[in-house]
């Protein structure tokens, strides 16, 4: 078997900053934090929490104790984790234009007269492969404001109609990959300077309170989880499997569980594709590295090239491995959860959210990765928590998938 066909794994071996700096990197993602963004959230006339989905059946068959998997599909109507981000960056770059707390500035009072006088016609800017400049949109539309977004060259025509369909000025860009499509964001902010800004969850140096509150969105998703959990009378899992692009969405989970639980918190493996791997090509280094190139992987949205500064950093302190894998096992995780086993409920997962299924199963049934398996300490005690982070968010290509059998981009 070919590299290219193979997972490629590293154990993080890298060196950690101080106890007390590692605490510093999380304080912005602990329960306090998270839970004025779950709040901002449930003021939302259309908020529900998602489901957390036990399969017994797929965990009896790989042989580990559980799998619960969160699945985002039903997120505001979206059919993806992405607004949560978006959403709450944006109220709370409003909130703080008015010089108020994000507490104070629930949804029905955001798209007040009285506040819509004060801030008057805005524009919110963002690079996307489709769902997070949906969600930009959607909550552009939401607050009455307005959005343009930038789409990397292979973006689903799909997805830029549904973007389209929230108002959004929204354009796939030619020979621009997403990376290409964060500094124009960026360009047209600087060139808008009064009425416009960038929300985008990558950071780099010199933007980065805007992507922390993206992160800190996305707690919401993970502390709906741990409710559910211990609803279900789970006080934590043992393993979690989190996709990375930039690194946001992992890292705001990741820090979430390191602020709750501390040194007794689960092993978190990080996983990406091949072709937009830089975490791990960053984990082999010892330090942020970026990856170039077009990274036409099925998982859109994963095609990442510079990971995200501050979500490097609580990955980089906080995670037990990382993960390189092609797309087939994308693939194969979104068949898994169309026909599941044993009774388990269906879960139509996308591209970027079937991923971590796809990696569990095949590192849990291919004895070439039994080292891995041990390295991670998988097996018949493990609980695991996925996040399956979107949806068919492209119909054609979901049933390209499940359907008819395709397994790349």
């Amino acid at each position: 078997m070919s590299e290219d066909n193979k997972i490629l794994w590293k154990i993080n071996d890298m060196p950690k900053s101080s106890e007390s700096e590692k605490t510093e990197l999380i304080q912005f993602l602990n329960n306090d934090e998270i839970s004025k963004s779950k709040k901002f959230h449930e003021s939302f006339p259309q908020y529900k929490p998602t489901p957390l989905v036990e399969l017994n059946g797929l965990a009896d068959k790989i042989g580990v104790k559980n799998i619960f998997l969160k699945d985002e599909s039903y997120r505001f109507g979206l059919n993806a984790f992405k607004v949560l981000g978006g959403s709450f960056a944006m109220a709370k770059f409003l909130a703080q234009k008015l010089g108020k707390d994000i507490a104070d500035m629930p949804y029905d009072v955001l798209i007040s007269d009285e506040v819509r006088k004060e801030i008057g016609d805005f524009t919110f800017v963002t690079a996307t492969d489709g769902n997070h400049g949906r969600g930009v949109a959607w909550t552009a539309n939401q607050l009455k404001q307005n959005a343009v977004v930038y789409m990397p060259t292979g973006s689903s025509e799909t997805r830029l109609k549904n973007i389209l369909a929230e108002g959004a000025n929204a354009e796939i860009m030619k020979n621009a990959n997403y990376d290409a499509c964060v500094r124009l964001a960026d360009d047209f902010q600087k060139e808008n300077p009064e009425s416009s800004v960038v929300v985008q969850d990558t950071a780099w140096e010199g933007y980065e309170e805007i992507p922390a509150w993206i992160m800190q969105g996305y707690g919401t998703m993970a502390m709906e989880a741990i409710e559910s959990l211990k609803n279900k009378g789970v006080e934590k899992p043992t393993h979690i499997f989190l996709q990375a692009g930039v690194g946001s969405l992992a890292a705001a989970v990741q820090g979430l569980f390191a602020a709750i639980y501390g040194d007794d918190g689960p092993i978190v493996t990080i996983v990406e594709p091949h072709l937009a791997n830089c975490f791990y090509v960053s984990a082999l280094a010892g330090e942020r590295k970026i990856v170039g190139g077009d990274m036409l992987t099925l998982m859109a949205g994963l095609a990442c090239g510079e990971p995200n500064t501050t979500g490097w950093e609580i990955i980089k302190n906080y995670s037990t491995g990382f993960v390189s894998c092609p797309d087939t096992l994308s693939a194969n995780g979104m068949r898994i959860l169309a026909a599941p086993t044993n009774g388990d409920t269906v879960v139509k997962s996308g591209e970027s959210g079937a991923v971590t299924t796809g990696v569990v199963y095949e590192i849990m049934t291919n004895d070439e990765y039994k080292d891995l398996r041990a390295a991670l300490k998988l097996d018949e005690n493990s609980v695991v928590l996925l996040f399956s982070t979107e949806g068919d968010t492209d119909p054609q290509i979901y049933e390209d998938v499940v359907w008819k059998g395709r397994n790349k981009r």
